[in-house]
């Protein structure tokens, strides 16, 4: 069948107008850049897309996760290109799983829900203490503009600045250290995330908090159960709100030492 242009335009005009076009196009992408889509990341599949989909729809949308900044970036995130090899086939159900060196990559959907405790927007500059693999710190990068990420333990520490990097989430920044002092040259920060347990909130980290920030941890015995809790920081004045019960693995380092605040 042949279609006939009932207003017919001159070859120069079409050309202007599809040019004209073309440019409208580049400038969208320029104005809106994108960080690489899971499509494009080497070892991930359609397999697992489909599994992160269920994931957020059965275990985080069900539970009431409303931020759609947040569920995106679950849904995004290559969660089993940050455990073992091994567990790659376990990456997406609803439980922790074993990084190395005793420590653990947290549930999906804690890691939805104290991301979304923070209220983060893409200006906010966010701290994260305990780097562990380096999936909540790529989590943050897709709702925050940078973020901060410091891990005590030297061998994950290497291993998620090489693995990060590689994913190309060019937003994280990682450091290896004792989080208990924070990372004050690169401070103060909007927002804060503890993901070990401690018994008490580090001095050196509510001081590097902005006046407004949120801060959010779980709190208690870090050998026993904790409460997931969230700070907002008023001046010298705090607000304290209790989330949920949680079970993480103890903060190490000075945490274990008591409120000595001096440096290592």
């Amino acid at each position: 069948m042949t279609f006939v242009d009932k207003h017919p335009i001159s070859m120069g005009h079409r050309v202007d107008r599809w040019m004209r076009l073309i440019l409208s196009v580049s400038l969208l992408f320029l104005a809106f850049p994108t960080r690489v889509a899971p499509a494009d990341v080497a070892g991930d599949s359609a397999v697992f897309r489909q599994r992160r989909l269920q994931m957020v729809a059965g275990q985080i949308q069900a539970r009431g996760i409303r931020n759609p900044d947040v569920l995106g970036a679950m849904r995004r995130v290559p969660r089993h290109l940050f455990v073992p090899g091994n567990l790659h086939d376990s990456a997406y159900r609803d439980h922790p799983l074993p990084i190395g060196a005793g420590q653990t990559i947290s549930q999906p959907y804690i890691v939805a829900l104290m991301t979304e405790l923070l209220a983060l927007n893409k200006q906010d500059r966010v701290l994260e203490i305990g780097t562990g693999s380096g999936y909540q710190a790529a989590v943050l990068s897709h709702v925050a503009g940078d973020v901060y990420s410091m891990e005590i333990k030297k061998d994950l520490y290497e291993k998620a600045k090489d693995r990060l990097a590689t994913l190309h989430y060019d937003n994280v920044h990682v450091r290896h250290g004792d989080g208990y002092f924070g990372w004050e040259d690169a401070g103060p920060f909007d927002a804060i995330m503890i993901t070990a347990a401690v018994d008490h909130i580090p001095p050196p980290l509510l001081g590097q908090l902005k006046v407004g920030g949120r801060l959010v941890l779980p709190l208690g015995n870090p050998f026993s159960y904790q409460n997931l809790i969230l700070v907002t920081k008023f001046g010298t004045d705090t607000s304290v709100r209790q989330i949920t019960g949680v079970l993480f693995v103890p903060m190490t380092g000075r945490a274990l030492k008591g409120q000595d605040t001096s440096p290592p």
